[in-house]
């Protein structure tokens, strides 16, 4: 690395010591490149069986809404327990799995990004409702009620979903060799 006049003490090449020779001071020479995450992930219970749709151009589309509980005690040492619901938006082949699996009472763990969906209500007032589209599915247990999978309201049977492309299956890959002590 050559060092010029102006950064005489320059640990990168993209970068210079700040003038007045604080160490660990540094100012870009280009503008910084701020990468983003938009990502949700999400493990509860399907309050109601999902709703299968399909768009004008025959693009299927699920919705289903998913209880997420949060346990905490507040300032008084007593318990309290809050439930936060969220709406998820499945496209596509997730929305196949989900019109075919997803139900009542089923866990479920929800990978996806958050988007803001705007749309006006019958008094003709904009409303924004916040949802998750979902990237992911994973069944996490059997049905807390007890039923099996539901009909699949699409004109063709789904097929069996990758597990390969899940991301929980990474990491179970990874331990499966590992004696786990619990």
């Amino acid at each position: 690395m050559t060092l010029s006049n102006d950064t005489p003490y320059s640990t990168h090449p993209r970068q210079k010591e700040a003038r007045d020779g604080r160490a660990g001071s540094f100012q870009p020479l280009r503008p910084t490149v701020h990468i983003m995450l938009n990502k949700v992930m999400l493990i509860g219970y399907v309050g109601a069986d999902s709703e299968m749709k399909f768009t004008p151009g025959g693009i299927p589309v699920a919705n289903f809404s998913l209880a997420v509980k949060e346990t905490y005690k507040n300032g008084d040492g007593e318990k309290k327990t809050n439930t936060l619901w969220i709406r998820c938006v499945a496209w596509r082949r997730w929305a196949e799995i989900a019109g075919e699996f997803v139900s009542k009472g089923r866990f479920l763990y929800v990978e996806g990004r958050l988007q803001l969906r705007t749309y006006e209500d019958r008094e003709g007032q904009k409303r924004n409702v916040p949802e998750v589209v979902v990237t992911a599915l994973r069944f996490l247990g059997p049905p807390k009620n007890g039923t099996g999978p539901k009909a699949a309201e699409s004109s063709k049977p789904a097929e069996p979903v990758e597990e390969s492309d899940n991301p929980l299956n990474e990491a179970a890959s990874v331990t499966a060799d590992q004696d786990i002590p619990f």
